[in-house]
């Protein structure tokens, strides 16, 4: 069963190289809609995350979650400058974005933006999401990668962007105003790949925007899912939002 979300009980391309403060009420939290975060899920990440965090910190404050890595991964990222929560178990994906939003939600950010660890997401495109975000007010920003990795993806990929428009529903570098999580009760219930949130948004009608992603491919296999077993997981995702999708549509018709 997945872990449940505490939540609900509360730009440039290339190289690596504020608004004024407004306090509101967010569950008995000071939200400060001045400051955004860069949220980072990490595992066995410790050749990458300190430079990962290094350039992320040029453009925000940063919370790497250690979901359980063997390697110096929290290590590496605490001396890079970033807040480290180290999971005690391992909770995969979704489980780490969690504790990430509930650690965003305590320190009183009023935005976030997720992105990986390896190096794939160019950390200079926070700007492009702070701007919306925070200037042009626009609630979920979504990034769009260059190409597909996986068949699944692909299949995903063409459902989602048929359904609602989005190009990339899958790529992990994604921008929210924290109101988005406390509206769902959380970042995930459903371990669904980091797409819940955005698509339960997408499904109220909010507004979004999407802009192109660009980083350094890595050159291993991804760490949180290999190739056979993230096809799984992606195809079963997309079965949960094809039938929510489906028990919409029959309620909408029994209410009419």
């Amino acid at each position: 069963m997945p872990r449940r979300c505490r939540l609900a009980q509360c730009a440039p391309e290339g190289s690596w190289q504020a608004p004024v403060h407004q306090q509101e009420s967010g569950r008995g939290v000071a939200v400060d809609r001045s400051r955004l975060a860069i949220l980072i899920p990490a595992f066995r990440e410790a050749a990458t995350i300190g430079a990962v965090v290094n350039a992320a910190r040029e453009y925000a404050d940063v919370i790497v979650v250690d979901d359980a890595s063997p390697d110096e991964t929290g290590a590496e990222a605490a001396n890079a400058g970033a807040i480290v929560v180290r999971n005690e178990t391992n909770l995969g994906y979704d489980g780490t974005l969690n504790r990430a939003f509930e650690k965003a939600q305590e320190l009183g950010f009023g935005f976030a933006v997720t992105m990986d660890a390896d190096g794939e997401h160019n950390p200079a495109l926070v700007n492009a999401f702070k701007m919306l975000l925070m200037e042009e007010a626009v609630p979920l920003v979504l990034g769009v990668r260059p190409r597909k990795q996986r068949f699944a993806e692909i299949v995903m990929g063409l459902y989602v962007r048929l359904r609602f428009g989005v190009k990339d529903i899958l790529c992990g570098m994604k921008g929210y105003d924290m109101k988005l999580v406390l509206a769902n009760g959380g970042f995930d219930h459903t371990n669904s790949i980091g797409t819940e949130l955005a698509i339960n948004s997408l499904r109220r009608g909010i507004a979004f925007r999407q802009i192109p992603v660009s980083g350094t491919q890595r050159r291993d296999a991804p760490r949180f899912d290999r190739r056979l077993r993230a096809n799984m997981r992606i195809l079963a995702a997309l079965g949960k939002i094809i039938r929510s999708d489906i028990r919409g549509l029959l309620t909408s018709s029994a209410i009419g």
